[in-house]
């Protein structure tokens, strides 16, 4: 089985490409470019009521990077919704290396002390590609993709790739756009042309993912773990601009 290059991954996302498997089993990938994407813009998250009054009553507690293979491998996990996954090991292995690397990242959500909900994605410019998100509580992936929404924003992105629309993204305020917009918003978000180096492009328009840590009164700079950040700053954040 030959390896991933992670090198190749970024270039990849880069131009609007990312991998997939057939199933867990496995040991091929195959590349994705969806005619129709979906992506969520950053100020029209809907942050309902009811979500809302979970954030704020502190029955999940949310970080940044404090877990990411076990999101990755819980994100793999099947249910009894998806006894299958696209993501098989040469996936989970080169996303780990772009997480060490400081590429990826991770939203974990955790409910007296386990982890139950979280999503992982790629970091490159000012663009977030979310790869997968897991739910093991309710409302866990819901909480978990509201602090991303809010550290992005925080952080300086401009674009929130979701990969392909779904209902329960829609309802957060996620929509489809056609190949040729999503490339002009990733070239916008990247700040460089579509065939500028990963890398370039990284360097050129880089975003802050751990700005809103910084951002809290009273909690130290992150540099690759995020402490839990307060559910009422999330709220109100999302609520500035929220549809």
């Amino acid at each position: 089985m030959a390896e991933l290059d992670p090198d190749l991954l970024l270039r990849a996302y880069s131009v609007g490409v990312f991998p997939m498997a057939n199933s867990r089993e496995t040991d091929d990938v195959f590349w994705v470019e969806p005619k129709k994407r979906g992506i969520l813009p950053l100020d029209r998250f809907h942050l309902s009521r009811s979500l809302a009054k979970t954030l704020r009553s502190g029955r999940f507690t949310t970080t940044a990077d404090a877990a990411f293979g076990d999101v990755v491998a819980m994100c793999a996990e099947p249910t009894p919704t998806r006894p299958d996954t696209w993501i098989n090991p040469q996936i989970e292995i080169a996303y780990g290396e772009l997480h060490q690397r400081g590429y990826a990242h991770s939203i974990e959500t955790w409910e007296d002390g386990r982890l139950v909900g979280g999503l992982y994605g790629v970091r490159l410019g000012a663009a977030f590609f979310g790869e997968s998100m897991f739910s093991r509580a309710t409302d866990a992936s819901k909480v978990a993709l509201a602090h991303l929404v809010a550290r992005l924003r925080v952080g300086g992105f401009r674009l929130l790739d979701c990969q392909f629309q779904t209902s329960h993204l829609a309802s957060l305020g996620a929509i489809e756009i056609g190949r040729a917009d999503y490339v002009v918003l990733l070239d916008e978000a990247l700040g460089l042309g579509s065939a500028v180096s990963a890398a370039g492009a990284l360097a050129a328009g880089s975003a802050d993912f751990f700005a809103l840590d910084r951002a809290v009164p009273g909690e130290e700079p992150a540099t690759t773990v995020a402490g839990p950040v307060s559910a009422c700053r999330i709220v109100q954040l999302l609520g500035q601009t929220s549809q």
